[in-house]
């Protein structure tokens, strides 16, 4: 990831709806979420869902597919992991942040 990418993820997540919507597609996982559940989780109208929805496709953040009659939103794990690579890529000069038990791990 470069700069100008690690930039427009940042500020597509520096909104709160934004990072909302993110958080629950993450959470979602491969198998996504409609826009329809997403609005309902999270109590977002659809109007303003599909703005915000946009905004992190074109961060990259999000993919979308259509199933049928449906479109599936999914987050770009890839892309978030490039992005926290890129945040952490030069964290403490190399050395050992923490120890291994307080170390977050992902799935």
């Amino acid at each position: 990831m470069n700069e100008k990418q690690a930039v427009a993820a940042l500020a597509a997540l520096a909104q709160e709806a934004r990072l909302r919507i993110f958080r629950a597609l993450v959470g979602a996982g491969p198998a996504g979420m409609t826009p329809s559940a997403l609005s309902a989780m999270l109590d977002i109208p659809s109007s303003t869902l599909s703005f915000h929805l946009k905004e992190l496709i074109h961060a990259d953040l999000v993919s979308v597919e259509r199933d049928g009659r449906s479109l599936i939103y999914r987050p770009a794990m890839p892309q978030m992991d490039a992005l926290l690579g890129y945040l952490t890529d030069h964290c403490c000069q190399g050395a050992a942040c923490a120890p291994a038990a307080q170390r977050r791990t992902r799935c």
